[in-house]
């Protein structure tokens, strides 16, 4: 997972017989984007055509279905460029320029501890942010904390918010074989959504960095590099870090997932519309939950940490034989202890209160970030929360003033769910939660604040954002007097969490990075930070269970696979041209690059910079990602760029993008 600025070159070289020079790697950096909500894409033409996987758009395809035309059921395909229709939340995210901002980090926050740290570092993030962006809302800048605070850098992007719907298939062959096959291979999924850019009501000029199509398939064994936006790695945190991973934050989230997932089963199981309104969330828990068992299992197997104690042990003993050492570092993994006491005894009332888990409605999410904007904008923007300062608040204008659909059904029901959880977590006399429920039941309360607010309304919400403090002050509707009567003390979460676990633990990671600069350099790459990085491999098969897995399945496998019954059921278009597809075509295919969650969408290129498959997922091995990486069995999982060619024209009769693709 190497960032754009430290590629191993001579690795790579030294593996494969080829050496990226600065020009390969500018044009893939610039043909690689982000999609904002999470997931990993590029450019593949010179019109703005971006590829992605079907489940990274599946919001997009879920908000533009109705009852009466579910695109997850039928698939969609503009047939002209005018008909490719507006995602109404994506935004596009290019990343521009890269500048070390480490010093001018470092000198705002030297000498300072607690909430004086924490104000320092978010002013000069700010500051910095703002100064980058320049008041443009089309360009966002982040600073970027590598090496947990070694490295500040200046991630500089283009951002694009007219992003349009050109062609996805059906679920039933991007996500073929469902929860049963999802991190597992041999795969048979055509996991691919096309996109296009907009600006100023055109499709974008790209001619400059777009990544062609392969005219040939990848083979095994050969030389592949994924160019993605991995999450979120732990493999520099400390053995006691990922022992509270373990004992304390995953046990919780299991918890309160598989229950969720349980009754949004119950709830789709009342009739079609539930069952369409209720998909995303559904398999979004379905897939994040099986994703976290994978890692779960990783650090109960005692080897990660284990490892990692070792590591410590024989770094600490260096610390303590030398005296100038010792002054300087000797403290950090204390520190870092005791800052993690604090969040084990916080943590509850920071997941329900403030990050949202005791509040899980889109309608109050817009009730939250209105009342908090308008209460944020009345400070410079250096002291501001991040997500409300001039640099990153078009991110969540965009989402505050969507067009997509609200279902009021839904909305009570994960509403009533959280509400639940929040009084079960902090206990029915605590304070808060007499605050929030006062003689209600969760049921009562949710029914109440979801049929009561009119924030469904685009209008509303508009008047409200542009209104400011004297228009939130005036509401009177419920959402927002509800909000407006919890803030202090979800407030006062907040700047607990920012001042005495994100903040300390900054600063402590960050003391503990600079003392393996010392002495590791900048040989190891970063953890992931949702910042665009390489990763090198090759195509190869694995081991598993004593038996040997071949790096590639075909078309005539994904028939031989369907047996008719979900999630193995083919669509009928796929039935009607199996006379026309040739079987012995690579359908799905693994390799080694280290990817995680994030790296969805990311291209995989060859040598040559051109597209060779899709990265959509990897398999059962890579779930202990997160906390290492195994190159004998860690697997990614793509689409191979001709079964994409072989699907698009033969099953789809999509010949627009076909020529679009070739040229």
């Amino acid at each position: 997972m190497w960032t754009f600025d430290n590629v191993p070159v001579d690795k790579i070289a030294k593996a494969y017989g080829f050496r990226p020079d600065q020009r390969w790697l500018d044009h893939v950096r610039l043909s690689s984007v982000r999609l904002a909500g999470g997931c990993s894409a590029a450019f593949v033409s010179s019109n703005g055509l971006v590829q992605t996987n079907h489940h990274c758009a599946r919001g997009c395809i879920q908000q533009l279905s109705t009852a009466t035309k579910d695109f997850s059921v039928t698939g969609f395909y503009a047939r002209e460029i005018k008909d490719e229709v507006k995602c109404p939340e994506i935004e596009v995210n290019q990343l521009i320029d890269i500048r070390d901002v480490t010093d001018r980090v470092r000198k705002s926050t030297d000498g300072k501890d607690g909430q004086a740290f924490a104000d320092a570092m978010k002013a000069a993030k700010a500051a910095i942010a703002h100064k980058c962006s320049g008041n443009d809302e089309n360009i966002r800048c982040d600073v970027v904390e590598l090496y947990k605070g070694g490295i500040y850098n200046l991630y500089k992007y283009r951002r694009y918010q007219d992003v349009r719907l050109v062609f996805t298939p059906e679920d039933a062959i991007a996500d073929f074989g469902g929860d049963p096959d999802n991190f597992e291979f041999p795969r048979y999924a055509l996991d691919l959504t096309f996109l296009r850019v907009y600006r100023d009501g055109v499709s974008l000029d790209s001619r400059t960095h777009f990544l062609r199509y392969a005219a040939a398939d990848a083979k095994a064994g050969e030389l592949t590099f994924t160019s993605g936006h991995p999450w979120e790695t732990f493999r520099l945190q400390t053995a006691e870090h990922l022992e509270f991973w373990r004992d304390r934050i995953m046990p919780l989230y299991f918890f309160q997932e598989s229950e969720l997932r349980g009754m949004l089963t119950a709830f789709s199981m009342r009739g079609a519309e539930q069952a369409r309104i209720a998909r995303d969330k559904l398999l979004e828990i379905e897939n994040t939950l099986k994703a976290d068992e994978g890692g779960f299992a990783a650090l109960v197997d005692p080897t990660i940490i284990r490892n990692r104690a070792t590591a410590e042990r024989t770094l600490r003993a260096k610390v303590d034989a030398d005296a100038a050492l010792r002054a300087q570092y000797g403290a950090v993994w204390d520190n870092i202890s005791a800052t993690l006491v604090h969040y084990r005894g916080t943590l509850d009332r920071y997941r329900f209160a403030e990050r949202g888990d005791g509040f899980r409605s889109q309608l109050f999410g817009f009730a939250k970030t209105l009342v908090r904007h308008a209460a944020e904008l009345s400070k410079p923007d250096q002291m501001r929360l991040p997500e409300y300062t001039d640099a990153n608040f078009p991110e969540q204008r965009q989402l505050l003033l969507s067009i997509a659909p609200i279902y009021p059904e839904l909305e009570t029901f994960t509403l009533t769910f959280s509400l639940t959880k929040l009084r079960e977590a902090l206990g029915p006399d605590d304070p808060f939660v007499k605050k929030v429920l006062g003689k209600k039941s969760p049921q009562q309360l949710a029914a109440e604040l979801v049929e009561g607010t009119k924030l469904a309304s685009l209008e509303l919400r508009t008047q409200l954002l542009n209104g400011g403090q004297a228009a939130i002050a005036a509401s009177t509707d419920p959402l927002i007097v509800f909000v407006r009567s919890i803030e202090p003390d979800v407030r006062a979460v907040r700047k607990d969490y920012d001042n005495n676990v994100e903040a300390p633990l900054g600063k402590w990671y960050g003391r503990l990075a600079q003392l393996m600069f010392k002495v590791y350099g900048t040989s190891i790459y970063p953890d992931a930070t949702k910042t665009l990085r390489l990763s090198y491999g090759a195509v190869a098969g694995y081991q598993q269970n004593g038996r040997t897995i071949e790096p590639m399945t075909n078309i005539g496998g994904l028939f031989e696979r369907a047996t008719g019954a979900e999630p193995f059921k083919l669509p009928d278009n796929w039935i009607a041209a199996r006379a026309s597809l040739d079987p012995r075509q690579p359908f799905d295919f693994v390799t080694t690059n280290d990817t995680v969650g994030g790296n969805s969408g990311s291209p995989v290129i060859n040598k040559a910079g051109e597209v060779v498959g899709l990265g959509f997922d990897s398999n059962m091995q890579s779930l202990g990602g997160d906390y290492g990486y195994n190159a004998a069995v860690n697997r990614t999982i793509a689409v191979n760029v001709g079964a994409i060619r072989e699907a698009l024209s033969k099953v789809y009769r999509a010949d627009r993008l076909v020529r679009e693709l070739a040229n």
